[in-house]
């Protein structure tokens, strides 16, 4: 180990991947494969997902267009999964980035402990630029995810014409679509490496003048972020629903994103202190990352409320029916998610983190590190599920599909973590965040 010659002589931790612990994520992966073959086979055979003809017949004439089209159900999805699953885990992802750039432009020294981690959850984003692609080239020949990209859609000489879809062809076109898509993902690869880089060149080398380089570089990356993440959103999820529109989405996704990626930082960090790790972690570590949980929590239902309060209130028929379907429509078959939503998502967190205590016990923050996480899996499955499965949606198949996400996701987090030290040895505030108390 290197040791530096801090009053307290912290020295560089490295983490072991155990055999036992790769294997727990294989197990996590083969379970994930079970549940799926399990959810196929019962959808082939009609089991485990809603038909409400009906409902879907209605909302298809709402519509003005045929609901009836793409591929068969168990397909379709799993499709959908796919891309519900990796919009998740890739915002989660690149969350981890965010986190790291906020604290150089902030100046912040209470995080530099936990910096590592927040390096290693963006390990996902390369993979999942490439899933991306992959799964919306797949979608858009079977057009099981965007109806924008049904044949003819903005032709006005075809029977399958939208006007209000035709009229957001300039933006909604598969070259400009990918583009976007590849620009987005790549330059977030791009500036996550870069920091990443700058931050083991510190580790080896010292100084100063690599935590300069990395606040300018941070400070371009968050202005480029905050520019494409929004717009990532409405392509991402918001073109599902093409006709529906919010000018609050793109934050809406972001709160979601962000509050995920903080719990996964935590939850991260109380498991590697749990395993002998981040000895120089202590509770006000625990206690300021509590805090973050608990405020975003509470900012991401400020969004949530202000998108839904002024549509509601507005009441137009464009706009209302976003909340139409999840709220009611379909037979009722997203209300009680919709409303479990708000409840794990804000009621739980709050009411647990509401305490100056809680925030400092691991077992607390583990809790809600973990319901967040699911609550806000659940968050974007009700933003997806109801505009491409209508009423046919169901869970054994994207459960297994997001166990498979998790396995490797958390693979690659591993890896990454075990690839440096723990603790970044020469940033210049790690005694700032040694010696951090709240």
């Amino acid at each position: 180990m290197a040791t530096l010659t801090h009053q307290e002589s912290v020295t560089a931790e490295h983490l072991e991947v155990s055999p036992g612990t790769r294997k727990n994520f294989m197990l996590i992966i083969v379970a994930g494969v079970v549940l799926l073959v399990v959810g196929i086979i019962m959808s082939m055979m009609g089991i485990g997902a809603a038909h409400h003809e009906g409902a879907a017949a209605a909302h298809g004439a709402a519509h003005g267009a045929a609901e009836h089209h793409g591929s068969a159900p168990w397909l379709k999805r799993l499709i959908v999964s796919l891309w519900h699953n990796n919009v998740f885990f890739t915002g989660v992802a690149s969350i981890g980035t965010v986190f790291v750039a906020i604290q150089y432009v902030a100046y912040a020294g209470w995080s530099v402990l936990v910096k590592r981690v927040a390096e290693a959850l963006s390990a996902w984003l390369i993979p999942g630029l490439v899933i991306m692609i992959v799964v919306f080239a797949i979608s858009y020949f079977t057009h099981d995810i965007f109806h924008w990209t049904m044949p003819g859609i903005m032709d006005p000489k075809s029977e399958n014409y939208d006007a209000i879809i035709a009229g957001k062809s300039g933006f909604l076109n598969m070259p400009f679509y990918v583009a976007r898509m590849i620009i987005f993902l790549g330059l977030w690869a791009f500036f996550t490496k870069k920091l990443r880089d700058l931050s083991l060149a510190e580790d080896l080398n010292g100084g100063t003048e690599y935590f300069h380089k990395s606040i300018n570089t941070a400070a371009l990356f968050l202005v480029i972020y905050a520019v494409s993440s929004p717009i990532a959103a409405w392509d991402w999820v918001m073109s599902i629903d093409t006709h529906w529109f919010s000018t609050m989405f793109g934050w809406y996704i972001f709160a979601s994103w962000w509050v995920s990626g903080l719990a996964a930082i935590t939850l991260c960090t109380i498991l590697l202190k749990q395993a002998g790790y981040l000895h120089w972690v202590k509770e006000g570590h625990l206690h300021d990352l509590g805090k973050f949980m608990f405020g975003f929590s509470i900012f991401w239902t400020y969004v949530w409320f202000s998108q839904f309060m002024l549509i509601w209130y507005a009441n137009l028929p464009e706009e209302s029916v976003y909340f139409n379907q999840r709220l009611g429509g379909f037979n009722g078959q997203y209300t009680w998610m919709f409303f479990g939503n708000l409840f794990i998502n804000f009621v739980f967190p709050f009411l647990v983190l509401m305490t100056r205590d809680a925030k400092r016990q691991m077992i607390m923050l583990k809790i809600v590190s973990i319901a967040i996480l699911i609550g806000h899996w659940s968050d974007f499955y009700l933003a997806i599920m109801p505009g491409t499965m209508k009423a046919e949606n169901g869970f054994v198949i994207e459960i297994g599909v997001a166990l498979i996400f998790l396995g490797a996701f958390l693979t690659l987090m591993t890896n990454r973590l075990a690839q440096a030290s723990l603790v970044p040895v020469h940033h210049p505030f790690l005694d700032e965040s040694v010696h951090h108390t709240t």
